[in-house]
């Protein structure tokens, strides 16, 4: 099917039927994820497939046992990492080099620029001096408005991952598989089954799976794009 076609058949599905997910569905969809606009392409995204049948089940335990998660023959974890962002930033810069003579602006960008904004120093004493700083500036011109602290860091890069997991759930509907993607879960417990740090934050759960003929609670309700939508 094609983009518009997967947007619009794309539901949460609450209820799989016992069918398995060919593992190709899963890597295509995964592959989709990755191919995700993000924060300075820095990536900060890790994804979880859940395949141990011990883990899956503790796993849907942590999501308070819905169906969604208890009958889906796939269980993905979407996480944001706050501390992958200087390894990262050294693998693109070398990505760069290898290609051959990167443009100075790239190399300022992601050697200056990056570091100015995602790093907080000690006890987010950098952050601090930027929070002060950065809006005096933005008396007189635009100026970046963050992220500032780890908790505005976490959320910008939440954005990001959440955009993975929309390319992910499209790519799956695209091969003719449901998905439901889940924020009702106990994050500590997510995490202490994944062996996460404090540096992760789980962005959201998605079940996959074949769906169920009752698994789509009514149709799509959407209200009047008028409350949304607007032209300025």
């Amino acid at each position: 099917m094609n983009l518009f076609e997967a947007i619009e058949n794309r539901r949460s599905v609450r209820k799989y039927l016992k069918e398995a997910v060919p593992r190709t569905v899963i890597e295509k969809a995964l592959q989709a994820a990755m191919l995700a606009p993000n924060s300075s392409n820095l990536q900060p995204w890790e994804m979880y497939w859940v395949t141990s049948p011990e883990t899956k089940a503790q796993l849907v335990t942590a999501c308070f046992g819905q169906a969604t998660a208890g009958t889906a023959a796939e269980l993905v974890v979407f996480v944001a990492r706050t501390d992958t962002w200087r390894r990262n930033r050294e693998l693109i810069l070398e990505a760069l080099k290898k290609r051959g003579n990167p443009a100075k602006q790239q190399l300022d960008y992601y050697q200056k620029i990056v570091p100015l904004f995602y790093a907080h120093g000690w006890l987010g004493v950098i952050g601090w001096l930027k929070a002060l700083v950065f809006p005096l500036v933005g008396w007189f011109r635009p100026v970046p408005r963050g992220p500032f602290s780890q908790a505005k860091l976490k959320a910008t890069l939440s954005k990001t991952v959440a955009l993975a997991c929309e390319n992910f759930m499209l790519a799956i509907t695209a091969q003719d598989y449901s998905t439901c993607p889940m924020e009702g879960f106990d994050e500590v417990r997510v995490k202490k089954i994944l062996g996460l740090g404090r540096a992760a934050t789980v962005v959201m759960v998605i079940s996959v799976g074949k769906e169920d003929s009752t698994g789509i609670y009514g149709a799509r309700l959407r209200l009047d794009p008028k409350l949304f939508v607007f032209e300025v």
